[in-house]
C-alpha cells in the first residue's frame, strides 16, 4: 500500500501531464524527466467517456470551479483494503439542499460559479469552499487545475481544482439553504468494486425521451452520481487507482431523489 505522500506524488503528476501546476510546484519539479511524470493513460486522456449534448441556443456556459480536495483527513480508515491508495486518504464532499433549484440533493464537490472578483478558478474553488464547508483555506495546498468539463444540463463549464490538505481543519453545513451535509469520504472505499455501479436516468416524454448514464458510487449513507461520479472515476482510472468493477450492475434512478433512502443493487435493471 502506497503511503499518503506517494498519492500526493500521484496527483501532482496527473495534474501536470493533463492540466496546469500550481506555479511554485511546476518550478519545484521542472528538472523532473516528463516520462516520470507522466501516468500511463491507455491513450484515453481526460476523456469522461461519455457524449454530452450541449443544450440548444448560444448562450454561453457559466464558468464555475470546485475543489477536489485530498488528504488525510481523520482517524476514520477505509473499510475496504486497497494496494494502490492509502487507507486514511479522504476526498471532501458535499451534499446540496433539496430547496435548491439545480441539482437538489446531488452529491457534489464543493464550488459554484465565478465571480467577478475572482482573479482565476483556483480563487473560485478556494473561496467556494470555504463558503461551503467552513474549512481554513490556509491550509489547503493547491495542487493546480485539470481542464474545464461541461456540465450541460445546467449550461455550466466547470474546471476542477486539485487541492491537498496540508493541515485539515473542521468541516460541516455553513448555509442550510445550499448543502445538507458535508462529508468525507475514504478514496479506498470508492475504489471499492462493491461500492460501485452505472446509474440510469431517464428524461423527457415517451417517444422523445433520453437515458443518461454515468458511473455512480455507493459510499457513506450516499450515492455519488452524474458529473460528480463521472470526475471521480476519470480521475481515479488516471491515477491507476481504480479497479475491474462490474459497469453492467445498473441502478434506475430516474423515479429516485435524495429524500428517499439511497437506493440498493437490488433495483438493479
Amino acid at each position: 500500500m502506497i503511503q499518503i505522500d506517494g498519492a500526493l506524488a500521484d496527483l501532482r503528476r496527473l495534474v501536470g501531464r493533463y492540466g496546469t501546476l500550481d506555479p511554485d510546484l511546476a518550478a519545484r519539479y521542472a528538472h523532473v524527466p516528463e516520462e516520470h511524470q507522466r501516468p500511463d493513460d491507455g491513450g484515453r486522456g481526460w476523456d469522461f467517456g461519455i457524449t454530452l449534448v450541449p443544450p440548444p441556443g448560444d448562450v454561453p456556459p457559466v464558468e464555475s470551479a470546485v475543489l477536489v480536495l485530498f488528504g488525510a483527513l481523520d482517524g476514520q480508515p477505509a473499510h475496504f483494503h486497497a494496494s494502490a491508495v492509502p487507507e486514511d486518504l479522504d476526498l471532501l464532499l458535499t451534499q446540496r439542499s433539496l430547496s435548491l433549484r439545480q441539482h437538489p440533493g446531488q452529491v457534489a464537490f464543493p464550488g459554484g460559479r465565478k465571480d467577478p472578483e475572482d482573479a482565476d478558478h483556483v480563487q473560485c474553488a478556494v473561496r467556494e469552499a470555504e463558503e461551503e464547508t467552513g474549512l481554513d483555506r490556509d491550509g489547503v495546498r493547491v495542487i493546480g487545475t485539470l481542464p474545464p468539463a461541461p456540465l450541460t444540463v445546467s449550461n455550466h463549464q466547470v474546471t476542477p481544482v486539485l487541492g491537498w490538505w496540508d493541515r485539515p481543519s473542521d468541516v460541516f453545513v455553513v448555509d442550510e439553504g445550499e448543502a445538507a451535509r458535508v462529508f468525507r469520504v475514504p478514496v479506498a472505499d470508492l475504489v471499492d468494486p462493491a461500492n460501485r455501479i452505472t446509474t440510469s436516468l431517464t428524461r423527457g416524454a415517451a417517444g422523445n425521451a433520453q437515458r443518461f448514464r454515468s458511473p455512480g458510487f455507493l459510499v457513506a449513507d450516499a450515492l455519488v452520481w452524474g458529473f460528480t461520479a463521472i470526475v471521480i472515476d476519470r480521475i481515479l482510472d488516471l491515477l491507476g487507482w481504480s479497479q475491474d468493477w462490474d459497469r453492467k450492475r445498473i441502478v434506475d434512478i430516474t423515479d429516485w431523489d435524495a429524500s428517499m433512502p439511497v437506493p440498493r443493487t437490488d433495483l438493479t435493471g
